[in-house]
């Protein structure tokens, strides 16, 4: 029974994590903020790439 106890508060301590960790991110919007630098990352790569015209 010990054992099924430690197993069950080692599950909701992972889980208290998890949504912790969510919702922070979801509070301050970070998901937006590392895409949006993401983006600007990708558009840089890309804007600096020669392009190929083909006639």
């Amino acid at each position: 029974m010990a054992k099924l106890a430690k197993a069950l508060f080692k599950l909701l301590k992972i889980l208290g994590i998890v949504v912790g960790v969510l919702f922070v991110v979801y509070f301050w919007n970070l998901d937006q903020k590392v895409l949006g630098w993401a983006y600007k990352q990708v558009n840089a790569m890309f804007d600096r790439k020669k392009v190929d015209l083909v006639f």
